[in-house]
């Protein structure tokens, strides 16, 4: 690839922000926490000691603010890796690139990428409630299968073992194992249920719900509830970490996802109401985040 990057690539919006996130270097900090839900944004800017900028385009809205003298951003991404593809590569091309000369920085500015969300349990003993930090998370979506990337930055073995106890049928796409930030993780996370995240591309049939379609594959969440890498089990399923994950790794990020169990899929539970529980989760990570 040249050092030019043409228009139609690197795309801009006309202030010269970002096409999608419409942010550039100055309004990132160097922790962002990503949600999916917009609304969810307002929940960092009440926090917040003082707001430096914020704005909003389509679903991803973002607050650049001050939190017990910490410079944080708060950032919505929407649901689905599709939509982590776009906001983080954009992140990364805002504080690496130089986005009037179309060209790469020389010097890498490396962001703490921090997913809050709400996720579904695997196991009866995660109950509705629980915190769970991704230690490691399980791509379904086949996202980083359109990179090219060198596979001894991936679990490989972890992933091999995934794929003969899946055996999972030829038209799935093929699955992808990455690992989050060790720093992050017990900075964040210390007391928080540890494993791995499996991510779906979708919410029904990806993850085995049948409503009036039949599944592919009918035991999926059995197939990931039993499989087990040296006590490492996953734990939960969603719809973001896996693209999250890869992309940090590849582009030189930090990352780390801490997701609200609000279901348990094997009991059948759902926590409807868990606002109160997301707003504290959120204040909790801020502190501990303040205090890095």
């Amino acid at each position: 690839m040249g050092n030019n990057l043409k228009s139609s690539e690197l795309v801009l919006a006309n202030d010269g922000s970002l096409y999608h996130i419409h942010l550039t270097d100055k309004h990132i900090a160097d922790t962002v926490f990503l949600v999916g839900d917009p609304g969810r944004v307002a929940m960092f800017e009440e926090l917040f000691e003082r707001v430096e900028y914020k704005t909003q385009n389509r679903e991803i809205c973002s607050v650049t603010g001050v939190y017990k003298g910490k410079r944080i951003t708060a950032l919505s991404t929407g649901m689905g890796t599709d939509n982590i593809d776009i906001v983080v590569n954009e992140l990364d091309a805002a504080v690496n690139i130089d986005l009037a000369a179309r060209r790469p920085k020389t010097t890498h500015r490396t962001l703490n990428l921090i997913r809050i969300g709400t996720s579904g349990a695997l196991h009866p003993d995660i109950e509705c409630g629980s915190l769970v930090a991704s230690e490691y998370a399980l791509g379904l979506d086949g996202l980083l299968n359109f990179y090219a990337h060198d596979e001894a930055l991936f679990e490989k073995d972890m992933n091999d073992a995934f794929a003969r106890h899946a055996n999972l049928p030829p038209q799935f796409q093929k699955t992808y194992l990455a690992k989050g930030s060790e720093k992050l993780l017990d900075a964040l996370a210390f007391d928080c249920v540890k494993g791995i995240t499996a991510t779906a591309c979708g919410f029904y049939g990806p993850q085995g719900r049948q409503l009036r379609l039949r599944t592919a594959i009918d035991d999926i969440n059995h197939i990931l509830s039993t499989f087990n890498y040296n006590g490492h089990r996953i734990t939960n399923f969603e719809m973001e970490t896996s693209a999250i994950y890869g992309l940090a790794k590849l582009l030189g990020h930090n990352a780390l996802t801490v997701c609200l169990i609000i279901a348990n899929r094997p009991t059948g539970k759902f926590l409807s109401d868990y606002h109160p529980q997301m707003k504290q989760t959120i204040t909790t990570m801020m502190d501990r985040v303040a205090a890095m």
